[in-house]
């Protein structure tokens, strides 16, 4: 994240590791870009990640290298995931943005491997892809069914299926209703 970065341009940041899931990371980075917002995309311990179909993805900067809070984080599912919940470093990111009242938002296996373990879904309302129900409960979140759940500052999805709704909450978090709805419109979404 720049250091002299306009206020007006929210910044997101991504984290990658290998088994990442390809739809549950890359529909973020073009809907949150299209809607003008600074995405950086971090790898955890890599630059050059795989993903969970063989997709390769060169990410920006690696995760030790990004020291300004930025205005969201996002995380995507996938086998992944697992990697992405026992690395302390992302745990401290998601603790520093949790204290900062950032958004923090997680999508299929991620809200249950990563958002739970650090305990910010205590309380909360949240989604996850289905078969992680008990992992997400144990941190103390009440599950819900629902396709985008979101809590406060805190945005859980379901899976690759719900990757859109997910990047459109985002968006509409992030920078208001009427800037989800032009971005919805000029892809079609709603089709």
């Amino acid at each position: 994240m720049a250091g002299n970065r306009d206020p007006q341009v929210k910044q997101v940041l991504l984290v990658l590791t290998d088994g990442f899931e390809e739809i549950e990371a890359i529909t973020p980075i073009d809907i949150l870009r299209r809607a003008g917002c600074e995405v950086l995309v971090a790898g955890l311990d890599k630059k050059v990640v795989v993903g969970s179909h063989g997709v390769l993805v060169t990410t920006d900067v690696l995760l030790r290298e990004v020291k300004e809070l930025p205005d969201a984080l996002v995380l995507p599912g996938g086998p992944g995931a697992e990697d992405l919940g026992r690395s302390t470093a992302l745990r401290g990111w998601v603790l520093r943005m949790s204290e900062a009242k950032k958004i923090i938002s997680a999508i299929c296996a991620a809200p249950a491997t990563v958002l739970a373990v650090t305990g910010v879904l205590e309380g909360k309302k949240a989604t996850c892809f289905p078969g992680y129900e008990n992992r997400l409960g144990m941190g103390g979140a009440i599950f819900s069914s629902d396709r985008v759940v979101t809590d406060g500052e805190v945005i859980t999805s379901r899976g690759a299926g719900t990757a859109m709704e997910f990047s459109l909450e985002l968006v509409r978090k992030l920078m208001g209703s009427a800037k989800a709805s032009e971005i919805s419109e000029t892809i079609l979404a709603g089709a």
